[in-house]
């Protein structure tokens, strides 16, 4: 056999199988083949289709697979039967490069209570197994399940009868999750020494994230001598998942000066194929996963953002253009002024510094009050800001409700001065009075095309106004805790100057 490439780290991917068989998910054979294809253009060495003994349906997703795809090795999984042994052959019949994937539990919990077999009997069974596999396939892997609560002694035997047998890769699963980096790596060194002899011999890690460290568990494997490593998109599988292919793969290309080698992988279509499978699997990514989450590469703290606008290397250890992603500046009340400014400047609005400050105030205060802020409300504070006006809100009072609404509020002008108004009769008109008296704008009060909804929890109100100043229409949009105050709001970042007419219009 031909002796592995030592720098080189195979990855086999086991989302259509045990990323599958997470509970929720139930993918039909057009989505294994979608995914199929896209972990081919992935650049993944191995693709698990499936266990073609467990459903007639995952024997015909797996068969395919086996016919759609040319360049990775394509694998089935069957425990060592003869009657899933079977099923797998008939399932890879079409494959370019079929591989087939048999297993055995040999921890003593599994052979005491799952089996009901002592070692010696596994271990026979085990090599039945293989042998079957062999004949069927010139591939075979094989894999001793629940290898990190094994004996050491007991799983050395059993992994040195499969390579002598004829098996080209061993898996040491951590099948429930169980073990530490620390512990796993000396798992592996020492199958690495009882397979000293046969250089051919590829050890492959399994792990789940029962405890949170399947990637590092996985990791901690192949610095000690593990070179394919099994793992799923997103990290998706039993209980808690598998170790996630995105997280190894940059973990192994970032540090490569902990783990010196190589993947076929092609990154940049790392962020594509992860939203293909949440889409098709129904499980969505949650926003702070690692490589691929909506936030791995978003920043909304002001420090941060100053840092990132200078280069991106001050909080970003990995391009985000490397897996398909692109940087973001999330506005928040956590953001500076410098990312603010960078976003109204992405979105064709530039202010001079006077008015610059005076929006960022208003967003900060907003953003304090409401929690995000929509990015039409934005730019409607710097459109407000541009405005000659340059009106603020200070206080909004309203009293009663439908006919008989009372609204009394306070303005601040550009020059400092604080002008007082108040209205009455409908929200709109009562509003409209107000913010008149106040701003010293004539309002004339055609039609309200305003809008006004609960949003959130129902403590926040949101408001959408048409403005016509002039020939000019323009929308404004607020978020305030009341309708009156998310009204008054859209309406006074549209005011000019104090002088001329202003009509709320539909």
């Amino acid at each position: 056999m031909e002796t592995p490439d030592p720098e080189r780290l195979i990855v086999f991917d086991t989302t259509l199988r045990d990323g599958e068989q997470s509970p929720g998910i139930s993918l039909n054979v057009a989505q294994k083949l979608e995914i199929a294809r896209a972990l081919e253009a992935l650049g993944v060495d191995v693709i698990e289709a499936g266990f073609p003994a467990a459903s007639p349906g995952d024997l015909q997703a797996v068969s395919a697979v086996a016919s759609a795809v040319a360049g990775p090795a394509v694998c089935a999984l069957a425990r060592c039967h003869e009657g899933d042994i079977r099923a797998a052959e008939q399932a890879l019949r079409t494959a370019a490069r079929p591989r087939m994937h048999v297993f055995i539990a040999t921890s003593p919990i599994h052979r005491r209570h799952k089996l009901k077999l002592t070692a010696a009997q596994v271990l026979q069974r085990a090599r039945q197994g293989i042998r079957l596999a062999l004949e069927a396939c010139p591939d075979v892997q094989f894999s001793a399940e629940d290898a990190t609560r094994t004996e050491p002694g007991f799983l050395a035997e059993v992994v040195t009868m499969a390579v002598e047998s004829g098996v080209r890769t061993v898996n040491i699963p951590d099948t429930v999750g169980y073990t530490t980096p620390v512990e796993y790596a000396q798992t592996i060194e020492s199958v690495c020494r009882a397979l000293r002899s046969q250089p051919h011999a590829v050890i492959s890690v399994h792990c789940h994230d029962d405890l949170g460290m399947a990637v590092a568990n996985s990791l901690a494997g192949v610095a000690a001598g593990a070179r394919q490593v099994e793992c799923t998109i997103n990290g998706i599988g039993e209980r808690a998942g598998n170790a996630a292919l995105e997280e190894i793969v940059m973990a192994v290309r970032t540090r490569h000066d902990r783990w010196p080698l190589r993947t076929g992988i092609e990154s940049r279509r790392l962020t594509g194929i992860s939203g293909l499978v949440s889409r098709h699997t129904g499980f969505t990514v949650p926003p702070n996963k690692a490589i691929v989450g909506a936030n791995a590469f978003a920043h909304e703290s002001g420090i941060h953002q100053h840092g990132v606008l200078g280069d991106t290397r001050t909080y970003e250890i990995i391009r985000a253009e490397e897996v398909g992603a692109s940087t973001s500046l999330v506005l928040g009340k956590h953001s500076g002024r410098h990312a603010f400014e960078n976003w109204l400047h992405g979105r064709g609005v530039t202010l001079q510094p006077r008015a610059l400050e005076s929006a960022f105030q208003v967003f900060k205060a907003e953003a304090d009050r409401a929690g995000p802020v929509d990015d039409r409300r934005i730019l409607a504070i710097a459109r407000a800001a541009q405005a000659a006006g340059e009106w603020r809100v200070l206080d909004v009072r309203s009293v009663g409700a439908g006919k008989a609404c009372r609204i009394e509020l306070e303005l601040q002008s550009r020059d400092g001065r604080v002008h007082r108004g108040c209205g009455a009769g409908t929200l709109p008109e009562a509003v409209a009075a107000a913010v008149s008296g106040a701003s010293g704008v004539e309002i004339g009060l055609l039609t309200c095309a305003h809008e006004l909804q609960s949003i959130g929890d129902g403590t926040q109100a949101s408001a959408r106004v048409e403005v016509r100043i002039v020939d000019t229409v323009r929308s404004g949009v607020a978020v305030a805790p009341s309708e009156a105050e998310a009204l008054v709001h859209a309406i006074v970042d549209m005011l000019p100057a104090p002088s001329g007419r202003l009509e709320v219009t539909s």
